[in-house]
């Protein structure tokens, strides 16, 4: 599975391609915009760091107009992709531009009934929206494995670029699905727990054998394991109290018992 980076920023870019695991980028009119940049000149810049595909989005919503922006998009470097909404204008675009022998990423993909339509046009990839089917109570990895379990049985070509990735998780379920891609933000992509083992690093300390400080949060959880821990042992001396006293009541009852029994004794013997 290849590993493709979310974003327009050249930082970012070229941090992640130095790690020497970079696949390729995918883009968005929104990203773009944050870096407030020429689209044609930062897709160029795009694709001379990165050798892998980079798709550039289309902005018309017409299929003509898609058509003029796509076959111009692909003119500007050997691995961009046109990246296509999968709409009915969208499709469209996509079965011409693939007749051209123009790559096209068909993005916004939420069902496998819309992956299909995107093979049957053309598509070199087809992206289905991980993160955004969670964010309405649905599966979206769920989704990639069934894409690619139909891709396998039609014989499709087209590629399974898992996108919208949030997080470690996501990426570890898309990979066993089998998607062929999976774009993630920046933010996914340098996470330390996607790299970092979760041992401790002990190392760091000053002198040996000091252990790393404790997190305010497990100052907390000390904190009320000795609250309850205290009213255990109130509790519990609470209890003997009450037992003591239960205890003291019911000799004192005996005796003052004892005694009324000794003093009618007494009275029966004097009587008679």
């Amino acid at each position: 599975m290849l590993l493709f980076l979310d974003t327009a920023n050249l930082d970012e870019i070229k941090e992640i391609a130095a790690w020497g695991v970079l696949g390729g980028i995918t883009t968005n009119p929104s990203l773009v915009v944050r870096e407030h940049q020429d689209f044609k000149k930062l897709v160029k810049d795009i694709c001379k760091i990165v050798d892998g595909p980079v798709s550039a989005e289309v902005t018309a919503t017409e299929t003509e107009q898609m058509l003029v922006q796509g076959r111009d998009i692909a003119t500007w470097a050997e691995n961009v992709v046109v990246k296509c909404p999968l709409t009915p204008a969208g499709l469209a675009a996509t079965k011409a531009l693939s007749k051209d022998g123009i790559k096209v990423n068909v993005t916004l993909c939420f069902s496998v009934n819309q992956a299909i339509l995107a093979a049957q046009a053309g598509a070199t990839f087809v992206s289905p929206f991980v993160g955004r089917l969670d964010d309405i109570n649905e599966d979206g990895c769920a989704l990639v494995e069934q894409i690619v379990e139909v891709f396998h049985i039609q014989g499709f070509d087209t590629n399974v670029l898992a996108a919208s990735l949030r997080g470690p998780q996501h990426v570890t379920r898309c990979a066993l699905a089998g998607a062929d891609c999976a774009t993630m933000p920046y933010k996914c992509s340098s996470n330390w727990s996607v790299i970092r083992s979760p041992i401790p690093d002990c190392r760091s300390s000053s002198k040996i054998g000091t252990q790393p400080k404790h997190k305010p949060w497990q100052a907390r959880a000390r904190s009320r394991r000795r609250i309850r821990v205290q009213n255990k042992r109130q509790a519990k001396n609470e209890v003997f109290a009450w037992l003591r006293k239960v205890r003291w009541n019911q000799q004192k009852f005996r005796a003052q018992a004892g005694l009324s029994s000794l003093t009618a004794i007494c009275l029966s013997s004097t009587m008679a």
